[in-house]
């Protein structure tokens, strides 16, 4: 078998496994949990046959139309990749947002810190752009930029669910989970394979092959997880002296002033001077209140 067909079979494999996962996803309604990913999912399967047909335009006899489809096939493949890399964005606030659906108040200062690290990413990103490329050149790095701050913030992801999994009684059945690990295992293998693979290598290096491959453990990574019978939510019970609660409780009175905060007391517990900061300010407000009542 000529490394040309072996590596038009894997990509064939990977258009078909992304169509049974998309299909899959739909079918379970998984796309109202995820939105972000679901149009991820419709976005890749979309663009992957007409990439595919504009590849195919040097079959062509005329050097007008080849230089066409070449053309067209920059322009649609770096959109889709800027697309691609603004939803992972998305998709990762999903799956944080989720993990921490039953502690309010980490989850939106969690989310606050996303939109802070991605106005961060964007900045370092059009910072640390080479500028040698002029005019439309410049697309590729702009987009390779995003996608390695995007990837980055992938495995971040990935490292927080694995470490805090008993604390947010967080089952590694979950899908939250499943899509945050076929994507952890996508971004090592940007960072990994790609870091590898030579600028002037061609589709068919060997380094290539195990970079596809590691994509289609991805995909068949979610399709397994989209085939898992869901698991049924249920309300997570923590005790009050629990930590991650008291950190939760914390989170919800950053920026309301009223709100009132059990403080549980702790021995040489490391967030004793923010607890203590908080009743104060908590305290200070109630009297006010008493006084211009």
């Amino acid at each position: 078998m000529s490394s040309q067909l072996a590596m038009t079979l894997l990509s064939s494999a990977e258009f078909l496994l992304s169509a049974v996962l998309g299909f899959m996803f739909w079918r379970k309604g998984l796309q109202r949990r995820f939105p972000s990913m679901g149009a991820y999912l419709a976005l890749r399967v979309a663009s992957s046959p007409v990439l595919s047909l504009l590849l195919m335009g040097h079959l062509f006899s005329s050097q007008q139309i080849q230089t066409l489809c070449l053309d067209a096939y920059f322009f649609v493949y770096w959109a889709v990749y800027l697309v691609s890399a603004a939803l992972l964005f998305f998709i990762c606030m999903e799956v944080f947002r989720s993990a921490l659906s039953s502690l309010p108040g980490l989850m939106k200062f969690g989310i606050v810190i996303f939109r802070w690290a991605a106005v961060v990413s964007l900045v370092v990103t059009f910072s640390s752009v080479s500028f040698w490329h002029r005019g439309i050149l410049s697309i590729p790095d702009i987009a390779m930029g995003l996608m390695r701050s995007v990837s980055l913030l992938e495995l971040c992801l990935l490292a927080f669910l694995c470490l805090s999994m008993n604390a947010l009684r967080l089952s590694v059945r979950d899908v939250a989970f499943g899509i945050a690990l076929g994507f952890g295992l996508m971004a090592a293998n940007d960072f990994v394979v790609v870091s590898l693979i030579a600028g002037n290598a061609g589709l068919t290096a060997p380094l290539q092959f195990v970079y596809q491959s590691v994509v289609l453990v991805g995909l068949g990574t979610w399709v397994a997880y989209a085939a898992l019978p869901e698991m049924a939510r249920r309300p997570v019970v923590m005790p009050v002296n629990s930590t991650i609660y008291r950190w939760n409780e914390i989170a919800s009175a950053l920026g309301h002033p009223d709100t009132q905060v059990a403080v549980q007391p702790s021995n040489g517990f490391f967030l004793t001077d923010v607890e203590k900061v908080v009743e104060k300010v908590l305290n200070r407000s109630l009297k006010n209140a008493e006084t211009e009542s």
